[in-house]
């Protein structure tokens, strides 16, 4: 009976999670969200890890030839930092219960991730129309790889940073409902800017 109990049970509902906390003798409930968002950043984390070893394995064959990473990157590097500060201190405001300071710097920091994603674009065509083709040389291959693949899921972080501004736009002010949505976004930009520096790190100095 024991045995079908533990079979029975589901360990992805909140109701189970505290359940088997109490039995563990404390009580540490992840909230659903914000557990996907940790198995979805290892994927993506293992995803990126691949990129660098193929990266780094590729580079050392003698038909690598670096391209020269156009000026615009360090501007858009520059961009995505102040972004990803912007959505931390929108999440200091929001535990502080100013919302204010939670509305104008979420809203900034979106607005500084689409520049970044813009500004990724121009550099892409910068080089393009330099003549670098991702056919040509595998290192252009693997930096148009690392770069577009940043920018896809930073693309799709903003998708949820887009609903969250519009229960704001819409008139919401609860900060403690937007408290959760706040800090599912900060944590994904705090990972994305980690990615993107290994990436230009690596693309700068190789």
């Amino acid at each position: 009976m024991k045995i079908l109990e533990t079979l029975m049970q589901k360990p992805w509902t909140a109701e189970q999670i505290a359940v088997d906390n109490t039995e563990d003798g404390f009580a540490v409930a992840i909230p659903p969200s914000k557990l996907g968002l940790r198995f979805f950043l290892g994927a993506i984390a293992v995803l990126m890890s691949l990129f660098v070893i193929g990266y780094s394995d590729r580079m050392v064959l003698s038909d690598w030839h670096p391209l020269s990473e156009p000026w615009l990157l360090w501007l858009n590097t520059a961009v995505v930092i102040v972004s990803s500060v912007l959505m931390h201190l929108s999440l200091v405001a929001a535990r502080e219960g100013r919302f204010e300071g939670l509305k104008s710097n979420f809203m900034l920091a979106g607005v500084a991730a689409f520049a970044f994603l813009v500004g990724q674009a121009v550099a892409c065509n910068q080089l393009i129309a330099a003549g670098y083709f991702a056919a040509d040389n595998p290192a252009n291959a693997y930096f148009y790889l690392l770069t577009v693949s940043h920018s896809v899921h930073l693309a799709g972080g903003l998708v949820a940073w887009g609903r969250v501004a519009l229960r704001i736009r819409a008139g919401e002010r609860d900060i403690a409902k937007l408290y959760e949505s706040v800090d599912l976004c900060t944590v994904y930009w705090h990972f994305l800017l980690f990615v993107w520096l290994v990436f230009f790190v690596l693309m700068l100095f190789t």
